[in-house]
């Protein structure tokens, strides 16, 4: 069976997962983890990708990130190809390193972000790399440590995480950290690390529910996701491949529209881009929203990244400008 095209637009939400060729490790030692970790930064700032959790494990890793303007492919050839060519000078081995395909599953920020931040950062503590959390709040391979401010890593969105727990940084850190300690007893979470109807439904018992109520969901193995947002992101997809505006086009047209309407309503754009709810921003953000997406064919995500909300708050507010109208 054909394998399907990755759904790679900007401002999109992944949860990426690479493992090293048939299940071999992908570090050795911990000039690789620094080795890797300092590609991991620098693929971010060049890229323009937002990295929210991550975790280096000794044979695979996952990220959770939201793409760039370019797509999170380029984002990952900078960092698995350099790579790649490195570990195996320094070790003197041939071949590959990774497997030939990483996995990257389109997420519901709304439903799935906590949960995939925590189940992410608890990998080192599955894996009996550290023995207890207070050793995971130093471990410097896991986005946990910078969250909790033992480690600095510029390039890590920490402040965008932390405000899902709280206003002010220390009632977030210690909201964020019991979270975590309370996913502990869960261990490996499979829900989580795909897409589909039994991940997105919560498992077998809730497949089973619904076969007996004979309703049918909308599902792709690569959507973690309800119905209705796995449709949302398929159309998005499909907008996509209709649309004829080159990426220099799309980006400029963009432009146009943000500087206009926040003049108009006199906005600063960099407020608009930090997701203040202030009543002016937010009058601004649904005008921008609605002329991009009716007017211009821009997919949500990319919407979504451009005046600082989810993907899902960009829905909403269409929907919500579809029912005045209606």
């Amino acid at each position: 069976m054909p394998r399907q095209a990755r759904l790679d637009a900007p401002g999109t939400l992944h949860h990426i997962i690479i493992r090293g060729i048939e299940r071999r490790k992908i570090v050795d030692d911990k000039k690789d983890c620094e080795n890797f970790v300092a590609r991991l930064g620098h693929a971010a700032s060049e890229t323009g990708t937002s990295i929210y959790a991550w975790a280096l494990m000794p044979n695979h890793a996952h990220f959770l990130v939201r793409s760039g303007p370019e797509g999170i492919s380029k984002f990952m050839r900078r960092i698995l190809t350099g790579y790649a060519i490195t570990y195996n000078l320094r070790h003197r081995r041939h071949g590959h390193l990774f497997q030939n395909r990483y996995k990257s599953v389109v997420c519901d920020e709304n439903t799935y972000f906590a949960e995939l931040v925590r189940y992410i950062h608890l990998n080192p503590l599955r894996a009996k790399l550290v023995k207890t959390l207070a050793e995971l709040d130093r471990y410097r391979y896991c986005g946990h440590s910078a969250l909790m401010g033992g480690v600095k890593n510029e390039w890590q969105d920490r402040d965008y995480v932390l405000n899902w727990f709280g206003k002010k940084e220390g009632e977030a850190k210690k909201t964020y950290r019991e979270f975590l300690r309370g996913g502990i007893a869960e261990g490996k979470r499979p829900e989580l690390v795909g897409g589909g109807l039994i991940r997105s439904l919560g498992g077998w018992s809730e497949v089973k529910s619904l076969r007996r109520q004979r309703e049918q969901k909308l599902t792709d193995e690569r959507i973690l996701g309800s119905g209705d947002f796995v449709r949302q992101i398929l159309q998005e997809a499909d907008d996509k491949l209709k649309n004829q505006f080159s990426a220099d086009e799309r980006r400029e047209k963009m432009k146009e529209v943000i500087q206009e309407i926040c003049k108009n309503e006199g906005v600063n754009i960099v407020e608009l881009q930090s997701g203040s709810r202030r009543g002016g921003v937010s009058q601004a953000r649904v005008q921008i929203a609605c002329r991009l997406i009716e007017t211009c064919g821009i997919p949500l995500a990319e919407v979504a990244r451009q005046v600082g909300v989810s993907t899902s708050a960009v829905s909403k507010i269409i929907t919500r400008k579809s029912n005045k109208s209606t």
